[in-house]
């Protein structure tokens, strides 16, 4: 994978963006919209939208970028309101994958699905089980560590 686009959203959350997977209908848009309240509320120091539904990965120089596929910046489905325009980041370096309605999701996963390869590039990996609130997750996820044996 040089670079492709995926169906995927992305939301820059501080300095690094959470690449958002999943089937249709499992919640990525809801997830932006959740992560992007939350930086209103001051739970967050800061989130923008980077891409929804639709999202441009690749790897350049050892790192994983994400870019919202052109016809589509700036857009962003909110369920029961249609296609909303807001604000953007055109590009963003990825520091979290979160995959939604993941069937390998465990109450305390394997460190091997911890993470995912992009073409060389190791990202950090959290997988959210179907009709799992995936907020609370994201957010423990950046504000903690790992227990280290």
């Amino acid at each position: 994978m040089a670079s492709s686009t995926i169906h995927a959203s992305a939301i820059l959350v501080g300095a690094k963006a959470v690449l958002i997977r999943g089937p249709s209908g499992s919640g990525k848009s809801r997830l932006v919209w959740d992560l992007l309240e939350a930086a209103a509320q001051g739970a967050l120091p800061f989130a923008r939208l980077v891409a929804d539904d639709r999202a441009f990965v690749e790897v350049k120089n050892g790192r994983l970028l994400v870019r919202p596929a052109p016809q589509l910046a700036g857009m962003m489905e909110v369920h029961g309101l249609g296609i909303r325009r807001l604000d953007y980041e055109p590009v963003a370096l990825v520091g979290l994958v979160v995959d939604l309605a993941d069937a390998d999701a465990a109450r305390i996963p394997a460190e091997e699905i911890q993470v995912v390869q992009f073409d060389g590039v190791t990202i950090p990996r959290l997988l959210v089980a179907i009709g799992t609130n995936a907020l609370p997750l994201v957010l423990a996820s950046m504000r903690t560590t790992a227990k280290v044996d």
